[in-house]
């Protein structure tokens, strides 16, 4: 099996104002949806509290870890298959690789729609 590279490749987005690091969920407080900034903004204020980041590295750890949940699965395979195609691995060896790689990620859900939703809680 192979294992991850230590640097991971990143998708461009948005650059941030505040730092000038490239993220779509750079200024949280700004981020708001249906009130998920409030969310990010306790969970800053908690980080601060617990650890020793400042706030500008507790709000870029949480817009990390955000960036790493949101990648949909189609997009980590094809990010991974060209990783592992330009360290040199045939197909067979990156498919193997993706498939054990697979069972350890989670991966943001695909958007539903209110129906959807409503299906999911009445049947």
């Amino acid at each position: 099996m192979v294992g991850s590279p230590a640097v991971r490749y990143r998708p461009p987005s948005p650059s941030c104002p505040n730092s000038g690091r490239k993220s779509e969920f750079c200024g949280l407080a700004r981020h708001n949806v249906s009130g998920a900034a409030d969310l990010y903004d306790e969970l800053i204020d908690h980080l601060t509290g617990s650890t020793p980041l400042s706030p500008g590295e507790a709000s870029r750890v949480v817009a990390d870890v955000l960036d790493y949940f949101a990648e949909q699965l189609p997009d980590f395979v094809r990010r991974r298959h060209a990783e592992l195609k330009h360290q040199g691995l045939s197909n067979e060896q990156i498919f193997e690789a993706l498939g054990a790689e697979l069972t350890t990620r989670r991966f943001a859900p695909p958007p539903l729609s209110k129906r959807q939703l409503r299906r999911i809680v009445y049947g």
